[in-house]
C-alpha cells in the first residue's frame, strides 16, 4: 500500500512544481485553467470517444477465452463459441478540477464489450450474443509539454449472461487477451487534429 501511495504521490508533487503559465492563450486556443473556469467540474470535465467495430467472417475478434481448436470439441455445437463478431469500445476521461494544481489530474476508464457466437474454421454467424467486457481504468497527471504520468489497472475479462461459467475443455478461463496487470507509464501527446 505504501508503494502505491508513493507511485501516486510523486507525479502529483512533480506536477505541482511545474510552473503554470501566467498569461491567457491567444483567442481561439484552449485556456486550460484560466480564471474563467470553475474550480470543480469545469465545462471541459468530460472527454472521450466510442467506437463500434464489425469483424468480417474468418477474421473474428479473439478474446482468448476459448482455444483456437474449440470446434474439435463438438463441431458447430461446441459450447465454447466466444469469438466475437462485434465490439463496442471507448474511453472516458474525467478532469474534475478547473483551477489550481489539481487541474492537471484526471481519471479514465476504457471498456470494450464483445458480442458474437463463432468458432474458427467451424461456425460463422452474425449472432449478437453477449460475450463479455474487457475494461481498464486509471489516473494521470499532466506534467507539461504534452507529457502525462499514467497509472493503469487492467482487469480480467468479465463474462456476461449464460457464458459466465466453464464452457468445456476448450475454455481457457477469464484471462482475456492480456490477463490482469497494472502499469506505470509516461504518455507523450503531439500534433494537432485538423477537426
Amino acid at each position: 500500500m505504501k508503494r502505491l501511495t508513493w507511485i501516486l504521490a510523486v507525479p502529483m508533487l512533480m506536477s505541482m512544481l511545474v510552473r503554470a503559465q501566467n498569461s491567457l492563450p491567444p483567442e481561439g486556443e484552449p485556456h486550460n485553467g484560466s480564471e474563467q473556469d470553475r474550480m470543480l467540474f469545469p465545462r471541459d470535465t468530460f472527454w472521450g470517444w466510442a467506437q463500434f467495430d464489425l469483424a468480417p467472417p474468418h477474421n473474428e475478434i479473439d478474446p482468448n477465452i476459448c482455444a483456437g481448436n474449440a470446434g474439435q470439441y463438438g463441431g458447430v455445437n461446441a459450447p465454447c463459441s466466444m469469438f466475437a463478431r462485434y465490439m463496442l469500445s471507448g474511453i472516458l476521461e474525467v478532469r474534475p478540477f478547473g483551477r489550481g494544481p489539481l487541474r492537471r489530474f484526471m481519471v479514465f476508464g476504457a471498456p470494450a464489450f464483445l458480442f458474437g457466437k463463432n468458432i474458427p474454421q467451424t461456425l460463422y454467424t452474425w449472432s449478437f450474443d453477449a460475450i463479455g467486457i474487457e475494461h481498464s481504468w486509471g489516473a494521470a497527471v499532466y506534467m507539461g509539454k504534452g507529457f502525462e504520468f499514467r497509472v493503469t489497472q487492467h482487469f480480467l475479462f468479465d463474462r456476461l449472461g449464460a457464458r459466465d461459467r466453464n464452457l468445456g475443455p476448450a475454455d481457457q478461463g477469464n484471462n482475456g487477451p492480456w490477463g490482469r496487470y497494472m502499469t506505470v507509464g509516461v504518455r507523450k501527446s503531439f500534433g494537432t487534429r485538423r477537426w
